[in-house]
Formats: structure tokens, sequence, C-alpha cells
């Protein structure tokens, strides 16, 4: 519904006459009359005026679809690093609504889930901001110490503390009534190989086998091999990887992880560009790029890697046609920060 016939509803939802609805804004009637026909739309600055005469907010005088206000919401996650909590909340309440409305969908429900990681995202950054300055003062806190750990996502090294046991228990409950869904078996075998337990990992993968037939096994089979210590036989199996799956780029992408953990950086960078090739346009990922940026920078090569970064802003634009907002943002403050080491 456009914002004319929305503001003509609400209108006679109220029994006023344009004449007093123009009074109230402080416009001509006729601006009124022509706001409803959709001759023209107020502006924009009208709008708050509007929606507080109403008693409605902004997005109930547009009159967006649950679809359309949950691709907005989608956007402002993707292209902001932080929010207003106001607004948050204000989403979280529509999205909470939804999940009434439509009880069988899980959209919703994933958008709460991404809405809230969003909010402890930006509540960590600042934690650790004020870590660090508490730091800066008392260099010897224990507790500030403790709370940067916190605040930036690092294990401390108390075995039962650094273990995922109730992640790990509800994911072999979950597979056990989805057992299609090749995602939960990676999940899975990662929260297993943090926790060292290699013997179940591997047996995992035999599992994952079954349902999915693409590189991802004899990755995660490579993975295991790595994290028990056996780099010889993990870096064959992601060597045999790529002559099985040429044509799946992340095969490419996953070897470069491995040739990279173990510090071959040009071979790993060699794969992230053969990964970049195999994608098909418009590419789904820019990964390659940020992992080739850091490998140049661990080289020393600043240069390079501020020119990778560039390479991912214009591969950005030209894939995507997206010239701004966070994933933009991101990367100009990768390039600042490289640009400053030289």
């Amino acid at each position: 519904m456009e914002i004319g016939n929305q503001i003509k509803t609400l209108r006679g939802q109220r029994g006023v006459t344009q004449e007093t609805v123009a009074a109230a804004l402080g416009v001509l009637p006729q601006t009124v009359s022509k706001w409803e026909t959709g001759a023209t739309a107020p502006d924009i600055a009208l709008l708050p005026a509007i929606s507080a005469y109403f008693g409605v907010t902004i997005d109930e005088l547009f009159a967006l679809t649950d679809e359309q206000r949950v691709e907005r919401i989608r956007n402002m996650l993707w292209d902001n690093r932080d929010m207003e909590e106001a607004v948050l909340d204000r989403e979280a309440q529509f999205l909470q609504d939804m999940t009434r409305r439509e009880p069988e969908k899980g959209e919703a429900l994933m958008m709460l889930a991404w809405i809230e990681n969003f909010k402890a995202s930006s509540h960590r950054r600042r934690a650790a901001y004020y870590a660090r300055e508490s730091l800066a003062r008392e260099p010897d806190s224990k507790d500030a110490h403790e709370e940067l750990r916190e605040a930036m996502n690092v294990a401390c090294t108390d075995w039962y503390s650094d273990t995922h046991t109730e992640y790990i228990d509800w994911y072999k409950d979950f597979i056990a009534k989805n057992p299609t869904v090749w995602r939960a078996y990676m999940a899975l075998i990662d929260a297993l190989v943090q926790d060292r337990r290699f013997d179940e990992a591997e047996a995992w993968c035999s599992k994952l086998a079954t349902v999915d037939h693409t590189f991802r096994t004899p990755d995660y089979r490579a993975r295991v091999a790595w994290a028990r210590g056996d780099r010889e036989q993990a870096q064959a199996i992601w060597e045999q990887m790529c002559r099985e799956y040429p044509d799946q780029w992340m095969a490419w992408a996953c070897r470069g992880d491995g040739l990279a953990a173990q510090g071959e950086f040009e071979r790993a960078i060699e794969c992230y560009r053969e990964a970049q090739r195999r994608q098909t346009h418009p590419r789904a990922f820019t990964d390659p790029y940020m992992a080739i940026a850091q490998l140049y920078e661990r080289m020393g090569d600043i240069p390079a890697a501020i020119a990778v970064n560039q390479e991912q802003i214009a591969a950005l634009r030209d894939d995507w046609d997206i010239t701004q907002g966070e994933s933009v943002d991101e990367v100009k403050r990768e390039i600042e920060r490289l640009k400053r080491k030289l």
C-alpha cells in the first residue's frame, strides 16, 4: 500500500477531514489531497509529524508487507556495524509478532537470533574497548584481562570451561531427528574437534559421507587429521580433494586454509586465487580476498595486502552493485589500518 492510501485510510479511521489533517501538519488541504491521490508524496521531513498525528510508526505509514520488512531488516543488519538498540528492539518486536502470526515458519526466529547476535557483537566490541582502556591505566588488573578475554571470545586454558558439551549433545539430538541435514554434521564435527574428541569426530565424518557427496567430507577428514597432529595426512587428503572436485571453488579455498595453517603462504595464495577463478558470477563470497590480504600482511607485503582489499571493493561493486554500507566500510577500515603500517 502506498503512503498516500495509508494516510487516507488512517484519516478515515480517525474520522477527520483533509482540512483538519492539513491544519495539524501546517500544510494546505490541497497538499493532503495530492498525497491521497498519489499525485505527490509527503516530504520526508514531515513523516515524524504525520506518524505522531495518526499515532502510528513511520513504518506503519508505509504499510510494508511482512516480506518487505524482513528484507529491510536483513539489509540493515548486513549493511551496518552498529545500530541504536531502540531500532533493534522495535524490529525484534515486529519479528516476535510475526512468529505468533506464522508459528510454522522459522525465518522470523532466525532473524531474531541474528539481531541478538548483532547486539552481542556490538556489546563485545564496546566491552573490549573498555577493557583495553582499563588495562592502559592499570596494566596488572586481573579482572580487566579476564574481561578482555571474554569480550574477544578467547578461550582460557581451563579444560572444563573450554568444552562444548551442551552444544555437542544438542546437535546429536538434532541429527537424530534430522539425519539428512549435512550442515548439522559439520557443526557437530567442528565442536568435537575443538574439544579434542578426535575419535568421535572421525566417526561423524563417516556419517557425514552418507548424506553429503561433495568435497565437504574429505575436507573434514583432513581437518580432523590436522587437529590430531598428522599434517602429512591432512595435506594429502586436501590435495586429493582438489583433484576429485576441481570445479568446486570451496575445495580450493579449504586447501588454501590448510596450506596457510602450515605456513606455506604462497601456495595458499595460489589456492585462494584458484578459488576466485572457480566462482561463477556473481561471486557468492569474498572470503578468498580476505584470506589473501591477511597472508600478504603476514608476509610483510603491505602494498599487496592493500591491493587485494581494493580488489574486494571492486568485486562488491561489479558483482553485487554494493558501493556503501558495512560490507564496503569494513574493507575500507582494513585498508586504512594497513596504510598506517607503511
